[in-house]
């Protein structure tokens, strides 16, 4: 007797480079992966996944609005067995802890082989945890040198805050983006400004570029 087929796995992929979806959805087509929704933002991503009902939400991290982060946790609140995979171009400690404390279940760097990626999608289709090499890596030195970000003293939402600003957008943007009233994002770059020694929006974001929390 034959064993049974199975069906391939059904994956939404979240970037705001439509290029870089195109790619993917090659790679993983090739793997007899299926895609079956895309999205630009992580708005658009929450709004779909009820519909497209994916095994796998391949999530990129630096996006417009309300950021990769963000778009996890409201995945997440919206189906605590979502399965996601978070990439991202960061090579700093902070973005991963962050995303696989708030529940991702891969991580992978931008910059990993291509057939990485067949490689995360299949074992967080499978339910099983994957961080690529180069990650665990920087994440084991810093754990061993005790080398870590200022930023890892921030809340979740401090540090939503905190990338948001260092990137360039005004208070009011921020508020839009996270669902917040100004005047709560106010409270929040205060403790940020607080905890980092920073005192402007420049400080805050020279902080972000050296340790990798942001690209230059």
């Amino acid at each position: 007797m034959s064993p049974p087929s199975t069906s391939p796995l059904r994956v939404m992929l979240v970037d705001d480079h439509a290029l870089v979806r195109m790619g993917f959805r090659m790679l993983l087509a090739d793997a007899q992966i299926d895609v079956v929704a895309e999205a630009g933002t992580g708005e658009d991503a929450c709004a779909a996944y009820a519909q497209a009902q994916p095994d796998v939400v391949v999530l990129d991290l630096s996006m417009p609005g309300m950021g990769g982060l963000e778009a996890l946790r409201r995945l997440l609140a919206q189906d605590p067995k979502a399965r996601v995979l978070v990439l991202s171009a960061h090579e700093d400690t902070a973005h991963p802890r962050r995303a696989l404390k708030a529940g991702a279940l891969g991580y992978l760097g931008k910059r990993s082989a291509p057939d990485a990626l067949i490689a995360a999608v299949t074992a967080v289709g499978a339910g099983r945890p994957y961080v690529d090499a180069a990650t665990a890596q920087v994440l084991a030195l810093a754990t061993v040198t005790g080398e870590t970000s200022p930023a890892e003293g921030l809340s979740e939402r401090e540090f939503s805050v905190f990338v948001q600003l260092a990137r360039g957008l005004s208070v009011a943007q921020i508020a839009e983006n996270l669902k917040l009233s100004p005047s709560t994002v106010g409270t929040h770059l205060y403790h940020v400004k607080q905890k980092l020694g920073a005192s402007n929006q420049s400080e805050l974001t020279l902080v972000a570029l050296r340790w990798g929390l942001i690209e230059a």
